[in-house]
């Protein structure tokens, strides 16, 4: 066994990225305040080729450093739009389709392995700001609030390990995974 090259890897240009299918999901970040948390959510919907990242309220956009730092250049790949109120971006993205699941601990969540999406469905992650989670107007409009289960004693995870999590998830369920 030995590792790939990056020749091997066989990843897509940013050109070819643009004109792919996407997966028909979207992120939302709600009032994240970690910059390299944005970047790092870049990163992962670029994996998974999310349709489009919105940050909303005090969320950070692109350029700046930080979040090119994480990112890696994903911000020229994955499309993105800021939005100042989330859940005025949440309530036309329902009207568009989508069904709203957001990511938080909360009454009635449901474990994420327990969560069975639907390969035809357009989704909307949202994930919140990394103390305060997110906003609870928002939550009340969620269609689907998703935990993922933990084991430890800190019962929280970064947002962007629980962005990783959510859409390998999610992909590997609606669109199968090959390697």
């Amino acid at each position: 066994m030995r590792k790939r090259s990056m020749d091997e890897l066989d990843r897509l240009s940013v050109e070819a990225f643009k004109k792919a299918a996407k997966n028909p999901i979207v992120l939302i970040l709600d009032n994240v305040r970690s910059l390299n948390n944005v970047g790092s959510a870049f990163r992962t919907a670029d994996a998974f080729l999310v349709e489009k990242i919105y940050l909303c309220g005090i969320t950070g956009t692109p350029p700046h450093r930080e979040i090119h730092k994480t990112a890696l250049g994903a911000t020229e790949s994955v499309s993105w739009e800021y939005q100042e109120n989330t859940l005025d971006l949440v309530r036309e993205l329902r009207r568009s389709g989508y069904q709203i699941c957001v990511l938080e601990q909360a009454s009635h969540s449901l474990p994420l392995n327990r969560f069975q999406p639907k390969p035809d469905q357009a989704y909307a992650l949202v994930f919140g700001n990394e103390v305060f989670g997110v906003e609870e107007e928002v939550l009340e409009h969620a269609d689907q609030v998703l935990e993922i289960p933990q084991l430890g004693t800190k019962h929280s995870l970064n947002i962007s390990v629980s962005i990783g999590i959510a859409l390998w998830d999610l992909v590997n369920k609606t669109q199968g995974l090959e390697s």
